[in-house]
């Protein structure tokens, strides 16, 4: 027996990446998930993990909420809310495709949101609920204005999930998954840690105890400090990835 066995995890944005890692990895440790992506023909990987596997479109309400309460009929809880879906463009202002802002705050942002407002009275109901929102460090750089903003909005919507059930043993916070070699670069990224990395701080997260952390933002297993390491004034373009090669190094 694990802390996740007979537990009902959700998870969005599951047929590829991180999303799939840690589907694999919930399954192995004895959970039921139900797994939503937009893209049909990554469901049959995920059904064959074990996982009960949904298209979904996040950024459309109904979807969102049918997904959570097909996981409620049938298993009678929710006791997990994995909002991972997200991507990336890396516009800048000026170039902005029409439509691409509006886009990124409606799969990161409103996605969670949906999921949110449809998972959280199930879990007020039971007493119990576990609520991991994927940000990034992307929201304390100067780069990728829609990525950015839309992290940074789900990071504030987050704590005020947390505050609003301080109540209860539902703990809502936010995943930092460090660079990670997935589909969202749009190429391989072999020099980057794999999406199985993430899946340590992802259980860790999905298995607090009661009064544990709510309104905080993790990092490699441990609560990373959000806003207080923004790129300096005068810093050089190359900034972000020292940053990134000595946290590496550290962890290494």
């Amino acid at each position: 027996m694990t802390d996740l066995e007979g537990r009902t995890v959700l998870i969005t944005g599951t047929g590829s990446g991180i999303g799939f890692a840690c589907a694999e990895g919930f399954v192995a440790d004895g959970a039921t998930v139900y797994g939503a992506d937009i893209r049909a023909d990554r469901l049959e990987a995920l059904e064959a993990l074990g996982a009960v596997a949904l298209e979904v479109d996040v950024s459309r309400d109904a979807e969102v909420k049918a997904f959570v309460q097909k996981a409620k009929i049938e298993t009678g809880r929710v006791d997990v809310l994995f909002n991972n879906a997200g991507m990336s463009y890396g516009s800048r202002i000026e170039d902005l495709p029409e439509g691409e802002f509006e886009e990124m705050f409606a799969v990161h942002l409103f996605g969670a949101i949906f999921a949110m407002r449809a998972a959280l009275p199930i879990m007020r109901a039971a007493g119990y609920g576990r609520v991991i929102n994927t940000i990034s460090r992307g929201a304390e750089a100067d780069r990728d204005v829609a990525y950015a903003a839309a992290k940074s909005a789900l990071w504030a919507a987050g704590r005020v999930a947390a505050r609003e059930t301080a109540d209860t043993d539902i703990l809502v916070n936010s995943l930092i998954p460090g660079p990670t070699n997935t589909p969202i670069w749009g190429r391989d990224m072999s020099h980057l840690q794999p999406a199985s990395a993430v899946y340590p701080t992802v259980r860790l997260m999905a298995t607090l105890p009661a009064g544990g952390a709510r309104g905080q933002a993790y990092f490699w297993e441990k609560r990373y400090p959000l806003f207080l390491n923004t790129i300096p004034d005068g810093a050089t373009t190359d900034y972000w990835d020292e940053r990134t090669r000595e946290m590496f190094a550290r962890k290494r």
